[in-house]
């Protein structure tokens, strides 16, 4: 699990006060609740879920259980820059797993995961309807096609080479994270 940034804590604390607030406190209200603050704060904290519970007094598996359940619920922050990698059936076929661990083992995450420094998050998708250009991979919204392995090695060369642009070099996993 991802430690929060500093001065994170603070903001999921009001976000889901927020929102509890303007929402009736009953169960059926669980999902819109959910939905509202993943939309607030790009996906679903531990902490805010733990908060929920206690907002509409029920145990805290339930709100953790209705978050796995569905796959509209973001469990982890997303990264700076989203991958996404398509596993739809011209794309699986072509090597999207391939393409899927290629990225994985450049990241150094799994698919669903988040860097720790937050920089990157890996996710698969179903399908992006791009078949012909099987396999497929979006990163930020742009689509990239015919991802071999040496294609995620230039992907990975260009946004590494972005992010030392942006930071003059000096980013590290866990920079700015809050230590409590």
């Amino acid at each position: 699990m991802l430690q929060l940034l500093k001065g994170e804590k603070e903001e999921i604390l009001a976000c889901v006060k927020e929102v509890l607030g303007e929402n009736s406190k009953t169960h059926e209200n669980l999902v819109p609740i959910l939905q509202q603050v993943q939309k607030k704060l790009g996906y679903l904290p531990a902490l805010a879920m733990d908060k929920i519970a206690e907002g509409l007094q029920v145990p805290a598996v339930d709100i953790y259980g209705l978050a796995t359940f569905y796959n509209q619920f973001r469990l982890n922050p997303p990264g700076k820059h989203e991958v996404k990698v398509c596993m739809g059936t011209a794309c699986y076929m072509a090597g999207g797993d391939i393409t899927l661990e290629s990225f994985e083992r450049r990241m150094e995450i799994k698919e669903g995961e988040t860097s720790v420094d937050r920089y990157y998050s890996l996710d698969r998708v179903a399908c992006v309807g791009c078949c012909t250009l099987a396999p497929v991979a979006v990163i930020d919204d742009e689509v990239e096609g015919k991802v071999t392995p040496t294609r995620v090695d230039g992907i990975m060369l260009a946004l590494e080479e972005d992010r030392e642009d942006n930071t003059g070099g000096n980013s590290g996993p866990g920079e700015g994270a809050d230590h409590e």
